[in-house]
């Protein structure tokens, strides 16, 4: 069997090794210098007054919700189309996700779906920007204001991505990023939620450690060791550690995201006359920096389906993957919240279809070639 090209992988270079062992060398592991740093950049580079760093991209959506004041008996609108992360952090807070299903061509939030699904427990709308593409957040805010809603941007998918010329970060009254390995820039594990809020962003650094008002640095600074915990937090602090590594990766990320941006669009020319295969829809108005490149196959024009071409991939090398199953037919959701088949059509029929082709910015022109013979070889076999 070939080598596998996987659908995603970081980069780390030598700037990066170095970055994190002088922070090894330094006084502060953890909850140290690296963290605020980060902070700051990442604030600057989106264009947010605030940004608060989490352990994991998973913790800042369940700080966003904490921030938000989701409860017990608050509703949340959820896109279903998504990482199982998203309706969770709802859950963590004791609220109740309501899915909303998904536009066919974008596979993004269908906004005019939103709003017959909210009523006077709904308290928040969640949108994902699925695969690294913007939402349409005029339609979002319009509704989110008319309904005094608090408006959630879940975009771990699309750091650096904008609409309407307006970066994602400032779209939102709390914008969620991860750096997981296979996002845009890497700390390991990590995320981030950045506002305008200085409550929001107040709430989440306490929510973040423990519930307590302040950390190990700010005493060690102030000489003191009392402090006072004032909600129930919990340990979701990001080390210095790793923001070292994150301040090194994200002086790459302008070109890394060019580089997603080139590789897509060699997919897009390769398969546009393809009548086995469909790229997803690009909205005029978004910058889309691709995290992932998400492709529709033509099940009427194929003898075979998805699981046979995703096979297929596989044992030619091509480590496709699949994103996502929705939310709502996972077993626990089913039988925790009675969601089931049928609740969101477009996304269950696009669930069977969809395949995540490799990207990532290491990829060369013969990886990027290597995909495309392999799909177009598979394809043509399994064709009809």
């Amino acid at each position: 069997m070939p080598d596998v090209l996987p659908y995603g992988r970081q980069w780390v270079d030598e700037e990066d090794i170095q970055a994190v062992v002088n922070t090894l060398r330094s006084d502060w592991l953890t909850t140290g210098p690296m963290v605020e740093a980060f902070e700051k950049a990442i604030a600057e580079f989106v264009g947010a007054k605030y940004a608060v760093a989490f352990s994991s991209g998973t913790a800042a959506l369940h700080g966003a919700m904490f921030a938000a004041g989701i409860a017990k008996n608050t509703e949340v609108l959820v896109p279903p189309m998504t990482f199982v992360a998203t309706a969770n952090s709802v859950v963590y807070q004791g609220g109740t996700p309501v899915f909303v299903d998904v536009d066919s061509d974008t596979l993004l939030l269908d906004t005019s779906k939103l709003r017959g699904k909210i009523n006077s427990k709904t308290g928040a709308i969640i949108a994902v920007d699925y695969a690294g593409q913007p939402c349409n957040y005029t339609a979002l805010h319009e509704i989110a204001k008319e309904n005094n809603l608090t408006l959630i941007s879940d975009a771990c998918h699309a750091l650096g991505a904008k609409y309407c010329d307006q970066k994602v970060g400032t779209l939102a009254d709390l914008t969620v990023f991860s750096f997981h390995p296979v996002k845009h820039i890497t700390t390991g594990e990590g995320g981030m939620v950045v506002t305008d809020n200085l409550d929001y962003a107040t709430r989440m650094k306490r929510f973040r450690n423990h519930g307590i008002e302040s950390d190990h640095r700010q005493r060690a600074e102030k000489g003191t060791w009392y402090y006072e915990m004032l909600d129930l937090g919990y340990n979701y602090r990001l080390t210095d550690i790793q923001c070292a590594l994150g301040l090194s990766q994200l002086r790459k990320l302008p070109a890394w995201i060019e580089r997603r941006r080139e590789i897509a669009k060699r997919y897009d020319e390769a398969f546009a006359k393809e009548p086995c295969i469909k790229a997803l829809e690009v909205d005029k108005n978004a910058f889309h920096v691709y995290h992932l490149y998400v492709v529709k196959l033509m099940l009427e024009r194929l003898k075979v389906d998805r699981a046979e071409v995703f096979s297929n991939l596989r044992k030619a090398g091509i480590g496709v993957n699949v994103h996502y199953i929705p939310v709502h037919l996972h077993p626990y959701y089913q039988k925790t919240f009675g969601t089931k088949q049928g609740l969101c059509p477009v996304a269950e029929s696009a669930y069977e279809r969809i395949i995540s082709l490799p990207m990532f910015p290491a990829m060369t022109n013969d990886d990027v070639n290597r995909v495309i013979a392999s799909v177009k070889e598979v394809l043509e076999t399994c064709s009809a």
